[in-house]
């Protein structure tokens, strides 16, 4: 009985695990593009790495705000790969039982 318990266990284990790899191929593949005041748009990968910033003409007048707003729009393009991430991630891990408040390290 015991012996069993163990085997579906280590299958739900080996299936969660393939379902983590594609949630992780997938975020590895995915970009998002995050922007601020419509003026400057930076292109983030899923694994947070900065691809391309595009910047308006205009915005290049004041360098201070043109600095604070590229900041802004890697915010948004952060939150939206953590969103991803999240989603991406709990439907690897559907029902398999995580500890609350559990996060995993990618």
């Amino acid at each position: 009985m015991m012996k069993g318990g163990i085997a579906g266990l280590m299958k739900q284990a080996q299936q969660m695990q393939e379902k983590m790899k594609k949630a992780q191929d997938q975020l590895a593949a995915l970009e998002v593009t995050g922007q601020a005041a419509g003026l400057v748009k930076v292109t983030v990968s899923g694994k947070n790495e900065l691809k391309r910033v595009q910047i308006e003409p205009g915005a290049m007048d004041d360098r201070e705000m043109l600095e604070d707003l590229i900041v802004t729009a890697y915010a948004d393009a952060f939150k939206q790969v953590e969103a991803a991430s999240t989603q991406l991630m709990s439907g690897a891990t559907a029902g398999m039982p995580m500890p609350p408040g559990f996060k995993l390290p990618f």
